[in-house]
């Protein structure tokens, strides 16, 4: 995110505090003591952090919940510490399904710097609370198999360690869970441990369905040291229809550009059903609550006009991929549908927008009847023939008159051309 985006953040004054609004916005699924936690939120700085797993190359929407509680938190004086796990990430936090594929060092280690340099991009290293990167690797690596087992393991408890959720459903499950996967409560817990040793740390955040392994490192650290420390678990975002959110056909929504184009990634938002935007408002923008209330009167009264979602694509693309790549996606997704100059529009944008439609790869001289078939845009050839006799097929938004005509001529310098159906039905053609 460019320092210029983290300088207009700020939380709404209207607010008490920002536990109030963390609240407010639908943050807080579960946390410990809430008084005591409040308590320590408003009376003085203190350092939190929140811990990402390298177990991919890049962050993705549940992440970015997490990323925008910590900026909350930062914004309201406290001390954040980003955590990228080089330790835990080779291990994984066990899943209720089967057990992870244990990827390689190597792999670790180079996804470990793709998620700091991500999560260095939504908090700001100046001022008088910096954001700091830490990897577990750095107390772990040094720690003996039997240091662990003397140290740190004689404070956990089996029975109570089954009884976490994901433990105890890998338990009832027919692939059962391996010791590794049963030691990463102990692992995250430690981290706690260390992070409140190092820095004075008293906050882990996290989903709520990590709740076992934020109480882990609670736990430990009031046995160890004898103190109360917090967690804060934040709500699963689901669907208003109870599917899991940013999910699609199975493909997680990435905040890496090159795995989720910005043009997908605007889409996804802008498809937000009228019963889930304005608390997806809520939970990915930093809009004030006067706003807010004012695009929910908009979606009651006028959701024809869909403003709630063009607000949430806009804000959350610009959050994650800064002001001129939402920019240029919102003028090629208007240039797409006639209103705008293809050929002006930004080529990469452009290209990763067909991408995401039905396509096809073909030759200069190829049919644009041939194509709208390839495409899907019409069941058969003699269809298409029949819809451009008819003037209901465009090429780059000019209207095709020739049921002959070839897509030679038409190709913009990016090599690709744009074919619509009617108004609303396109599909991308990429020319070799």
């Amino acid at each position: 995110m460019p320092a210029d985006a983290l300088a207009t953040q700020s939380n709404d004054p209207s607010f008490a505090d920002v536990w109030q609004e963390l609240v407010w916005r639908g943050h807080i699924r579960v946390s410990t003591d809430e008084e005591a936690l409040h308590a320590a939120l408003t009376s003085g700085p203190i350092t939190f952090y929140c811990g990402f797993d390298p177990t991919a190359a890049s962050l993705h929407l549940g992440n970015l919940v997490q990323l925008i509680v910590m900026r909350r938190l930062q914004l309201a004086g406290h001390r954040p510490l980003g955590l990228v796990g080089g330790s835990t990430g080779l291990i994984g936090d066990p899943r209720p399904s089967a057990e992870r594929m244990l990827n390689t060092k190597e792999t670790v280690s180079e996804w470990v710097g793709y998620l700091q340099a991500q999560v260095s991009r939504f908090l700001s290293d100046e001022g008088d609370n910096p954001v700091r990167l830490v990897n577990n690797l750095d107390w772990t690596a040094p720690l003996s198999a039997i240091d662990f087992l003397r140290d740190i393991g004689k404070h956990y408890r089996v029975g109570t360690m089954l009884k976490k959720d994901a433990v105890a459903a890998r338990l009832n499950s027919d692939a059962g869970i391996s010791y590794t996967e049963f030691s990463y409560q102990i692992l995250q817990g430690y981290d706690y441990l260390e992070l409140y040793r190092q820095y004075g740390c008293v906050l882990q955040t996290g989903g709520s369905d990590q709740w076992g392994n934020l109480t882990s490192g609670t736990d430990l650290i009031h046995r160890v040291e004898g103190v109360s420390v917090h967690a804060i678990g934040t709500p699963l975002v689901v669907n208003s229809d109870g599917t899991k959110f940013g999910k699609s056909e199975g493909n997680a929504i990435w905040l890496d550009p090159a795995l989720t184009s910005p043009y997908a990634f605007y889409q996804f938002w802008l498809n937000a059903l009228d019963d889930d935007v304005i608390e997806r408002i809520k939970v990915f923008t930093f809009l004030p609550r006067t706003e807010i209330e004012r695009l929910e009167r908009a979606v009651a009264d006028e959701p024809y006009k869909r403003e709630a979602q063009r607000t949430l694509a806009r804000e959350v693309s610009t959050l994650v991929h800064g002001a001129s790549a939402t920019q240029a996606v919102i003028s090629a997704a208007e240039a797409l549908f006639g209103n705008g100059d293809l050929a002006e529009t930004d080529a990469v944008t452009l290209e990763a927008a067909l991408r995401e439609l039905p396509n096809t790869t073909t030759s200069p001289d190829a049919p644009i009847a041939q194509l709208l078939s390839d495409t899907g845009l019409t069941s058969s050839l003699s269809e298409a023939r029949r819809a451009i006799s008819q003037g209901g097929v465009y090429v780059n938004n000019a209207k095709v008159e020739d049921v002959a005509a070839t897509i030679a001529g038409s190709v913009l310098p990016s090599g690709v051309a744009v074919l619509r159906r009617g108004k609303k039905t396109l599909a991308g053609v990429f020319v070799e």
